[in-house]
């Protein structure tokens, strides 16, 4: 049960005065979702992005064109439209002793006008100054006050995030009544490290970025947005740091044997493993020995070889007689993976089966026949496996590919098939250290930094689409030389739809070209199709792939080495370096062309200068954080992430380090939460929403 002191910031914005039935939806618009109505506490979480100077800038001469100035005046002069020329503007002048300015209304109402801004008398005004014709004017002033409402408008005007219907001035009000009803917190933050980092309390912090009292109060280093930062943070960590503890308590089973398969195995592979790879099975080897369940991250680079650890992981749980299931996040990745596997597995006597939404009637029946009575000992699949009807004889592992496609209860859904089955997940999109323990910091992870012998480095060139027909030219120059080419087509918006048109475009124009050897894949295509087109150019009967982000996953083809990626400039840098990954996999030199329409904004020039410099995915992920920040990271917001609402791990990597430090103690000293600091982290579980660690404490 959420503790009662917190019941006031869960209410309903509509509790606070001044939010009726009219403006509760914009509210709801601004702060809420679909499932949960605007709350008080979104309102104090939702901080200004920026501060207005309102202070009085002395003189009219002293002020500074071209920024907002503060300054009393008296009204000279109103200088209505002429007749006839509704179009033109009210104008209305004021002075000081030091000059005048004229201020500048559209569309004005002249008794309104007047009502406002009398003649003779003084007023404050508040706006930007601009020059018109070597003269000072102000256009649609900010404000225009009595001395009594300056005396009450603040010295800093804090601007938020608004919706249309709402007003920055709106939401100051509203805020200000949010805060009234804040009660007071016990405080959860370690006393000496408050102390030491001049942090004010929760209470302070909010008050002091809702009514800063300079413009600097609300820059990123400032000490009230760093401590709400760091409570966020800390929220963030202590919930993976219990879920964590739960799983290392929770009784475990060893999942290993005699070495016998992964001997087997090696000897198999057509290659020797690297020694990142051998040193990340030696980890994971060490975990399934272990009584206590594993969970742990294989982090690789675009074929870096996860799955060969992954198969070798395989081997291990069949060594203890128990069975494994890989998850992939597409019907086309898993397809691929037990095509890629299925000789590895009938090398050393495994038997493996393929388990998506479109295996139906009795080859369904006989895979599900065959996991229940354990004479399949590894299945591939697709979210269908985690499906009620899916019953293991004894899952000992399950390995989740592209982990950033499903949420953490997924992966827990997985885990629960079996008794103490242990849990291997895998990523190609590397992830910046700072967003891994954000994302993963209930897990263990292992690295893999090399790229498996023969592989050659890519070329990659940046070409405006001015030269589409010159990139043509050298596509046909490189099919006649034997190569296979991947043509990606861009994002367009967040459209499907839109996506397929641009590509079935691209695709008829292509095959015009080049005839009946160019092959289209978009995700609208029935499923049965998808895989037909993917089967023919990786058997070589196509050349040119022409197709939407499909492919951006884990699709291999040796042959192919040339990848054109029209509108290079509308996707991220992770999705670029995934696209790239898709070549290169052979012994082949092989090239990617960026296809970009100019001029470039500064993000996109720096996004493909990044990927002209550097294969490096580690090194794309750093910069793909700095230009992008930790919601886009990994593409559109993910379901299941934490997405932070204050804290920015790009700028706060100090706080994150320190706040796992700091969770991973307290978790130690006081598993149970119940000390006078324990029972204050439990409100900030809640007021963070991480709530659903507090149910695991004291659990399994």
């Amino acid at each position: 049960m959420r503790p009662s002191l917190l019941d006031p910031l869960f209410a309903p914005v509509t509790a606070l005065p001044g939010v009726g039935p009219k403006l509760a939806p914009l509210y709801d618009r601004l702060l809420g979702t679909a499932e949960q109505p605007a709350r008080v506490l979104d309102l104090l979480f939702h901080l200004p992005q920026a501060g207005i100077d309102r202070r009085t800038s002395g003189a009219i001469i002293d002020a500074p064109v071209g920024e907002v100035a503060t300054f009393a005046a008296r009204v000279v002069e109103h200088r209505p439209a002429p007749a006839g020329k509704g179009r033109a503007p009210y104008r209305v002048v004021v002075e000081d002793e030091s000059g005048d300015v004229t201020l500048v209304f559209f569309k004005a109402d002249a008794g309104r006008m007047r009502q406002m801004l009398p003649v003779g008398e003084i007023r404050y005004i508040s706006g930007r100054i601009e020059l018109w014709e070597g003269r000072r004017q102000m256009v649609h002033p900010d404000r225009v006050m009595d001395q009594r409402a300056f005396q009450t408008m603040p010295a800093i005007e804090a601007v938020y995030g608004m919706t249309e219907g709402l007003t920055s001035r709106m939401l100051a009000r509203t805020t200000q009544a949010a805060l009234a009803r804040l009660p007071a917190m016990p405080e959860w933050q370690d006393a000496a490290w408050r102390e030491h980092n001049r942090l004010p309390t929760f209470g302070e912090a909010l008050a002091a970025l809702h009514g800063p009292a300079d413009v600097e109060a609300l820059a990123p280093e400032a000490a009230a947005r760093r401590r709400l930062a760091y409570d966020e943070l800390l929220a963030s960590q202590l919930a993976l740091s219990l879920v964590r503890s739960v799983r290392k308590r929770a009784r475990g089973r060893a999942n290993s044997g005699d070495g016998a398969l992964i001997r087997a195995l090696a000897a198999a592979l057509p290659y020797a493993l690297t020694r990142s790879q051998s040193e990340a099975f030696d980890q994971i080897r060490a975990d399934m020995a272990k009584p206590e369940r594993m969970l742990r991250l294989l982090q690789g680079d675009v074929g870096s070889g996860k799955t060969a650890v992954a198969m070798m992981a395989m081997a291990s749980a069949a060594e203890a007689r128990r069975q494994s299931a890989l998850m992939a996040p597409t019907e086309i990745l898993a397809r691929q993976h037990a095509e890629r596997l299925h000789e590895q597995a009938k090398a050393i006597g495994l038997t493996l089966a393929l388990l998506t939404g479109r295996e139906k009637g009795p080859e369904r029946a006989r895979v599900l026949a065959g996991l229940a009575d354990g004479s399949i000992d590894i299945v591939v699949g697709t979210h269908a496996l985690f499906q009620d009807n899916v019953q293991f004889h004894d899952l000992g592992l399950a390995v989740v590919d592209e982990q950033h496609r499903f949420g953490v209860h997924q992966r827990l859904a997985i885990g629960a098939k079996g008794e103490a089955v242990d849990v291997l997940v895998m990523t190609a999109t590397p992830i910046p250290r700072t967003l891994a323990l954000t994302w993963f910091g209930d897990m263990d992870v292992s690295v893999l930094s090399e790229k498996p012998a023969g592989r050659k480095p890519i070329t990659t060139r940046a070409v405006s689409l001015d030269r589409l027909d010159e990139v043509v030219g050298a596509v046909g120059r490189a099919v006649a030389a034997g190569a296979q080419v991947y043509w990606v087509c861009p994002l367009v918006q967040e459209s499907e739809t839109l996506d397929v048109s641009a590509a079935t475009e691209r695709f008829e124009a292509l095959k015009e070209a080049f005839g009946t050897r160019v092959d289209l894949l978009h995700g609208q295509m029935p499923g049965r199709d998808k895989d037909a087109a993917m089967a023919r150019f990786a058997r070589g009967d196509s050349d040119i792939l022409v197709a939407t982000t499909v492919i951006e996953v884990g699709v291999d083809v040796p042959n192919a080495t040339v990848m054109v990626i029209e509108h290079a400039e509308r996707f991220g840098l992770a999705q670029l370096h995934q696209l790239r990954g898709r070549i290169g996999r052979g012994s082949a030199a092989s090239t990617c062309i960026l296809l970009y329409k100019g001029p470039l904004g500064p993000v996109a020039e720096a996004r493909i200068a990044t990927m002209r410099e550097t294969e490096d995915g580690f090194v794309i992920a750093e910069r793909d954080l700095k230009l992008r920040g930790e919601g886009e990271v990994l593409g559109t917001r993910q379901s299941g992430m934490p997405g932070f609402r204050i804290a920015r791990p790009e700028i706060d990597g100090d706080l994150l380090l320190a706040a796992r430090d700091d969770a991973r103690l307290i978790v130690e000293r006081d598993p149970g939460l119940v000390s006078p600091r324990g029972e204050a982290l439990r409100l900030l579980l809640y007021l963070f929403e991480r709530d659903a660690a507090v149910k695991l404490i004291g659990a399994g």
